[in-house]
């Protein structure tokens, strides 16, 4: 039997000081204490015996996943260099993306934000069904379709996989449960977090899934 883990890791903390939900508009990047989440995570990852032989990193198109993934290739590219293997390049793929939300670029959560705006209470009716934007079935569906055919295409390997919050849980929650839909505020996905799934290459099945959240220390 072979198999395949996919660590799935999600980005670090983003500069945003005016509290905006920033969902996928562009140019909102990791904050220094989030290059040194990502740069801890590296250094965990390549320090691992089985996740610094990963032989591909992906992420999300966003630039918060970018620079997290690139902080991650960084270190394991030193260790690639030492052992005289190819150095790793990021490759991006739009199903990592975060989920869509009809609240980006609106401040949500703090003083008047959109949130609390009598007009924007329909947005928030039912946590499990998320009618403010892209359902929980949609995002795990299109993450599963990335897991299975990199599991394929990967057999026997570890990969590494940059991505966002709401991607990760709900496809765990739906592996773990049978169904994607939770509730947003109990989900277990720490910034620069790791959730490691391995699957069996014959069948797909999982086999196991574990955390580690290498950069709760960070200040």
């Amino acid at each position: 039997m072979t198999a395949t883990t996919i660590n799935f890791v999600r980005h670090g903390k983003v500069h945003n000081p005016n509290h905006v939900l920033y969902e996928r508009l562009p140019d909102f990047h990791l904050s220094e204490a989030g290059r040194r989440m990502a740069q801890a995570t590296g250094r965990y990852l390549a320090a691992n015996p089985q996740t610094n032989t990963a032989v591909a990193v992906y992420s999300s198109p966003l630039d918060r996943t970018r620079e997290t993934a690139d902080a991650i290739l960084l270190e394991l590219n030193r260790l690639r260099a030492d052992r005289d293997q190819q150095q790793l390049r990021l490759l991006t793929d739009p199903r990592l993306i975060e989920a869509r939300n009809e609240f980006r670029g609106k401040r949500i959560g703090h003083g008047d934000g959109a949130l609390w705006r009598p007009g924007n209470l329909r947005l928030v009716r039912n946590l499990w069904r998320p009618s403010w934007g892209e359902s929980y079935r949609s995002i795990a569906n299109r993450v599963q379709n990335f897991a299975l055919e990199k599991v394929d295409e990967h057999p026997g390997e570890q990969i590494i996989v940059v991505t966002h919050e709401s991607p990760i849980w709900s496809y765990r929650h739906m592996l773990e449960t049978g169904h994607p839909e939770h509730n947003m505020l109990l989900r277990k996905t720490a910034l620069a977090s790791v959730t490691s799934i391995t699957y069996d290459n014959a069948t797909h099945d999982v086999l196991s899934i574990t955390y580690a959240d290498p950069a709760k220390d960070v200040a």
